[in-house]
Formats: structure tokens, sequence, C-alpha cells
């Protein structure tokens, strides 16, 4: 039982096959396409291989096939076909005239085939598409009484004979105006002969196709074509709108742009000076228009400061002056910039820039300072401009402010004479610090003197306090008539007050670089005394103090240091 249905099985798969089969053979079963052309010239292309003129019936394998139908002086027609297992699709196919009579000059192909059967050949010139078609091979082939004949443009064809996708024969053709050229195909040779009826019996204007008995003029006309630029003349990164024209063109390509279409416009943007040249063919040749792009790629800039002299002073860590000078820039045809040593800038700018020396060290400045703009652009252009600035001043340390206490001889100044009692070596010491302290005001204008006015142990306090208020009044006015503001100096007066005790005294004495006359040694009273008739000067806001060394050495130290009172005359000869 179960060997009955494996066998009745198998039987069932095989017919199954073999129908399968069948089906697959009759699908596979090609179809036809029928033709009916106006005019009956026309030619029929079947993807891409040439089948031939006139009506017919064109066996096709099953699927789509591109459809040509050409011929020369009328518009072509494309189209696709869809072509069914063991059917023939119908097609009625008429062409519409195109084109206008061709003006010469002209000259003439006549294709001989020898004996070679390719009468029905389609002819192809210049190009192996379709769109190349101008006729075929019959209609180019007697010169007796009828003229079956290919008038060209003069100049240089390429000639292509093909059928069924078969290339029969190619060559160049060269053709002169009123030469026949006779091109065997069977054998390669050309014979060119004079061809008066170029000129004598076609005229001006010859129709592009007409055929009657035994008879057919195909005159082919010439490519031409146009480019223009617009502007024609730019600087870098500028645009300009080529625009192209050409006729009785098949395909078009453009240096640098292809593929372009046969007639267009497009904007570029060159990067140097640039032909653009077309070249359109058609089945009438090839023409080559070009239109030359002019680049300016010279960039243009400037570069200027102001001013180019800058000063500059520093004093210790302050820096009291430091000017600034502005730099202005500008360039044309340029994309990019850059200003050493800043770096990257805008290509047209303005900075101002304060200004400091390289050099470190004390002393005088005299810099040249260089700045170099370069300009440039994606187009290789570039500029370069440097302008320099003199940068003068000076480094200078702290100045030096000399302190040293003021001394007073006995009971001077006075109320009836404030003037008298600043001896000769005592205005020096006020003369050589308000020098140092007026520099000092560069440095710190916020800086002050304090005066701290002493008197010494005799007399009463209150003549003391006004004798040493006199003292510091004194001071201040000595170094007012110097050229110090009132306003920087503050005063005290302290009169016995804050004496300096003997033993600080006998300390000042062994460390003043003033040597001790030697009669003074062992007066140290006196020498007490002396001491405590001063006035103190402090730098304010440093809080550095006067040194308390007294003039053992001056001239008119004995005046000073001489415990009774001065007389006038001693005084008024010291001041």
């Amino acid at each position: 039982m179960r060997h009955r249905v494996f066998k009745t099985f198998c039987v069932l798969l095989g017919g199954a096959f073999l129908l399968t089969v069948a089906t697959f053979a009759q699908d596979s079963k090609p179809g036809k396409l029928k033709i009916k052309v106006s005019p009956k010239q026309a030619y029929t292309f079947i993807d891409g291989k040439a089948i031939g003129p006139g009506n017919r019936i064109i066996k096709l394998d099953v699927g789509t096939h591109h459809l040509v139908v050409a011929n020369y002086g009328f518009k072509f027609v494309e189209q696709d076909v869809a072509i069914d297992p063991d059917h023939t699709l119908p097609l009625d196919i008429r062409l519409e005239p195109a084109g206008g009579d061709v003006p010469g000059p002209r000259g003439r192909i006549q294709i001989e085939v020898g004996m070679r059967r390719a009468g029905d050949a389609a002819v192809l010139m210049n190009g192996n598409k379709p769109q190349y078609f101008v006729g075929h091979v019959d209609e180019f082939n007697n010169d007796i009484i009828k003229h079956q004949e290919l008038v060209v443009p003069p100049g240089r064809h390429e000639l292509t004979v093909t059928r069924y996708g078969k290339q029969l024969w190619t060559g160049l053709v060269s053709v002169g105006a009123n030469q026949r050229v006779i091109v065997n195909i069977s054998n390669g040779k050309q014979v060119t002969k004079d061809w008066p009826r170029g000129t004598d019996e076609l005229g001006g204007g010859v129709q592009r196709f007409k055929a009657g008995v035994a008879s057919a003029t195909i005159a082919v006309a010439p490519v031409s074509g146009t480019v223009l630029a617009n502007p024609p003349n730019i600087n870098c990164n500028q645009n300009t709108q080529l625009a192209w024209t050409s006729s009785e063109t098949v395909e078009a390509d453009m240096s640098g742009l292809s593929p372009v279409p046969t007639t267009g416009e497009k904007t570029v943007s060159p990067r140097q000076t640039t032909v653009y040249q077309l070249t359109a063919t058609g089945p009438g040749g090839v023409t080559r228009p070009d239109a030359t792009v002019e680049v300016n790629t010279a960039v243009q800039s400037s570069l200027s400061a102001s001013p180019t002299e800058v000063r500059y002073r520093r004093i210790g860590d302050k820096v009291i002056e430091q000017g600034s000078t502005t730099l202005n820039w500008s360039s044309s045809n340029s994309d990019a910039a850059s200003l050493d040593p800043l770096g990257s800038v805008d290509v047209n700018g303005t900075k101002a820039l304060t200004l400091t020396p390289k050099q470190t060290d004390n002393g005088p400045v005299d810099e040249e300072l260089k700045y170099t703009l370069a300009a440039t652009n994606v187009c290789g252009g570039s500029d370069t401009k440097t302008v320099a600035v003199r940068l003068k001043g000076s480094i200078e340390p702290i100045p030096a402010v000399l302190l040293n206490s003021v001394f007073f001889p006995t009971d001077y100044p006075t109320k009836k004479d404030p003037a008298l009692g600043l001896v000769r070596s005592q205005q020096e010491t006020l003369r050589t610090l308000a020098d140092g302290f007026k520099k000092y005001l560069e440095y710190d204008p916020d800086s002050k003197l304090a005066l701290g006015a002493y008197a010494d142990e005799r007399g009463q306090n209150k003549y003391n306090q006004a004798l040493a208020g006199l003292r510091a009044q004194r001071v201040k006015d000595f170094l007012v008539s110097e050229g110090v503001a009132a306003e920087k100096i503050d005063t005290s007066a302290y009169g016995k007050d804050k004496p300096l005790d003997k033993a600080t005294v006998i300390d000042l004495q062994a460390r003043n670089p003033n040597v001790t006359p030697k009669e003074r040694i062992n007066k140290l009273r006196a020498t007490w005394l002396a001491y405590n008739r001063r006035v103190d000067i402090v730098l304010v806001p440093t809080n550095a103090e006067s040194a308390r060394f007294y003039p053992q050495q001056a001239a008119d130290s004995q005046i000073i240091w001489q415990r009774s009172k001065p007389a006038r005359s001693a005084l008024e000869k010291s001041n």
C-alpha cells in the first residue's frame, strides 16, 4: 500500500514538473513589433542597434526595449516598447519635419558598397548613437542621372556604417567645399572629385531631406555654438555667469563642467584665469567655441600706525607713562589676513595697542616694534605690508629719598626772626631731600613727608612747644621753596616731649659716619642737648624715618652744637 502511494506521488510530481517546463517554454516565446513609419525612408533602431528602414515586422525578446525612429530632417521619436510573449505589437510612427534649409558651403559624400550587401545599413556621422543617424547606404550611392547624395558641411567627418549591432565600416572622411568624396566601404578607399553641383545646382539653401524615385538628397546642417561669460573679468571669489548655446547638437561637453546640456547657463567662480570651451557634437561635425574668464588674483593691502613714536616710562614696579598706537589696515581682493605678531585678523580693521618694551633692565628705552600684514586669497594671491613703531623712554629705579634729620641751634628760630636758625649745611640736607622727594612723587603720587620737631629739655614747656613749632614750620617753608607742594608736608611739634635718652645718643654717636671732633668727645651733655634740637622726617606711607646722625663734620656744626644761644650775626653769616 505504501509503495503504491509513493509511486502515485512521483507520477504527480513528474507531471507538475513537465507542466512547469511547458509553461516556462511558452512564456519565453518572443514577441513581435509591427512598425509602420512615415516617411517611408525612416529608420528603426532597437536598443541602440540599427534594424532597417521602412515598415517592417521585428522579432524581439519578451520585455521592454528602447525604440528610436530616425530620419534626418525630421524630429526623431524615442520611446520604450513592451513586448509580450507570442504577441505582435503594432506601432504607427509618423515623424514631423524639423529644421530649415541648410546653407552653403557644402561638399558631398558618396558611399559605394563594392561586393558587400549593405544597402540597408545605417550611416552615422560623428557619433555612434542613433541620434547621429543621417540615412542609410542606399540613399547615398548613385550619381548617374538621379542623385542619391549625402550633402555635408566642409570638414573632417567620422563615418560609421552599422546594422544589427555590427560595425560594417568606420573611418574619417575629409570633404572640401564643392568636392565629392567617394568612399568604398568594402576596401576603405576614398576618391575625391570636383562637385560643381554643390554651388551651381543646389543654390543657396538646400532642403534637409528630399526623396524621389531613385533619388535622395540629405543635407546635413553644420553644428554651431557660442559661449559667453558675464562678466568676463572678475576678482578672486567673485562669480560669473556662463551661458552657452548650440544648434544641430546631440551632445555637449564643457571643460571642467561636464556633462552639460546642449544649451544652458551655470554660475562659476574660477580661482585662476580659465578658458571654458564648449565641445558641441552633432551629425554635422564638431564646434568648439570658448570664453575666457580673466581672474584678478592680485591682492592690494595697506597698513599704517598712528603715532609711529610712542613714549614709555617705568619707575620701579610702576608704569608712569605707557603710550599706545593704533594700527589701521585694509585689503582688497582678499579673504584672509594675519597681522604679525597678533595673529589672524579681519581683512579690514583697526586695533589700538598699548606698547611695552622687551627690555627689563634699568636704562633708556629705544626699541623698534614691527607689524606685518599678510593678506591672501584662495586664488593664490598675496600681499604684505610692514609698519614700524618706535618705542622710546626709560626704565628707572625707585628714586632715593635721602632722609636725614635737621638740627637747629639753641633758641632758634624766633618769632621775630622765623627764617633764622636753618644753617647752610641743614639747608643742603633739605635741598637733597626735596630733589629726591619730587622724583619719588612720580613713583608714588600719594606719598607725603611728616615733620616732627623737638627742643632740648631747657626752658618751659610752653616755650619749647612754640620753639618746636617754629622749627617744623621753617623746615616746611624751605621745602616748599624748593618746589615741594605744601599739601605734601605734615608738621607736628613735640617740644621737649619724647627726648632721645642718653643711651640712644651714645649709640647714635658710635654709629655716626661723621667723626666727632676731639673737643666734643667728652662733652656728652652738650651733644645730648644738640641731638634733641632737631626735626625728624618720615616718608609716608612707607614710614621710612630720617637718620638722626649729627652733622659733626659740617662747617657750621659748632654753631648748632654749642649749648649757648649763638649770636644773630653768626647765624646770618651761616644762612
